[in-house]
């Protein structure tokens, strides 16, 4: 093999997104790239979350969330609503209420509105199968690519401690 495992799933397909998360109490964005349409009719989306995350309790409690597409200038939103432990992540960034009232960032490309449908367990991630019930394109332009992220889910380590594990078995 000529790339190490976590540049070769880099070259499958797909996009970056700020997901936004809200239940009766608590509002909060992070950064996904494992997004899917897995439905014609309805409409429905996949989101893979992991579950030690602050959002996930969020998700899992609201029910509701937005999927915002980034646009390829948004890498540093991309880096920020990534970063973990930070205190109001949303200040200080426009925001409008979606139809569920799930939290749209004003500057992306488009959004979906969801609700969840269910949860699955995928690994050490969970899935959340949502139902789009609004979509709107906000600023329409070319998509930032999960590629062309580099290293910024820091990846690379993860296949690192996988690799070392599986070598010294």
């Amino acid at each position: 093999m000529d790339k190490s495992i976590d540049q070769l799933v880099k070259t499958i397909s797909h996009g970056v997104y700020v997901i936004g998360v809200k239940d009766d109490t608590r509002e909060n964005a992070f950064t996904a790239a494992w997004v899917m349409q897995v439905s014609f009719d309805p409409v429905l989306l996949c989101i893979s979350i992991n579950p030690e995350h602050y959002s996930w309790d969020i998700l899992q409690q609201g029910k509701i969330c937005t999927v915002n597409v980034l646009g390829k200038q948004h890498y540093p939103l991309a880096e920020h609503f990534g970063t973990t432990g930070l205190k109001n992540k949303m200040a200080g960034f426009s925001w409008q209420k979606a139809q569920t009232g799930a939290p749209v960032l004003s500057e992306s490309v488009s959004y979906f509105d969801c609700r969840v449908s269910h949860f699955c367990d995928a690994g050490d991630h969970k899935l959340a199968i949502c139902k789009v019930v609004e979509a709107g394109l906000l600023n329409p332009g070319p998509v930032l690519l999960y590629s062309e992220t580099d290293d910024l889910d820091g990846s690379s380590e993860l296949y690192a401690d996988k690799k070392q594990k599986n070598d010294g078995a």
